[in-house]
């Protein structure tokens, strides 16, 4: 079975840093690729990151560029983010997800523009992330 777990998130004061993981069971990271996606109150959610499945691009939304970091533990089947010099703004739940047709280049991935996602089929309940003094 399918599953994504998300972890790590927490209150961080602006200006500080915390590291995501999201752990994947049921399938290898060695054949899908995994995006990083937020959605804060009141708001869509938005694609923020995502690396491919084997070819190790990355991709970043203009939003994090800079900040953030993703990368992945394959023998673990893991893929971290990590954020730096964090806002108020970036304050939302984080989720990581998926999908048989997902891919992620240094443009964007197969979801980058999307509103609604479609081509994600598994998603963690994800990690509340909130950003405050």
């Amino acid at each position: 079975q399918v599953q994504l777990v998300e972890s790590g998130g927490g209150l961080v004061q602006p200006g500080g840093s915390l590291r995501l993981s999201c752990a994947a069971s049921g399938f290898t990271l060695d054949y899908y690729a995994i995006g990083w996606f937020r959605q804060a109150p009141g708001k869509e959610r938005e694609e923020i990151s995502c690396i491919s499945s084997s070819d190790g691009h990355t991709y970043y939304a203009d939003s994090v560029k800079g900040r953030f970091n993703i990368f992945k533990d394959s023998a673990n089947d893991t893929v971290y983010l990590q954020m730096n010099s964090l806002k108020p703004e970036d304050t939302a739940v984080y989720h990581c997800g998926t999908g048989d047709d997902y891919y992620c280049s240094v443009d964007g991935s197969s979801e980058t523009g999307s509103p609604y996602y479609y081509g994600m089929d598994y998603w963690g309940k994800g990690t509340l992330v909130t950003v405050s003094s």
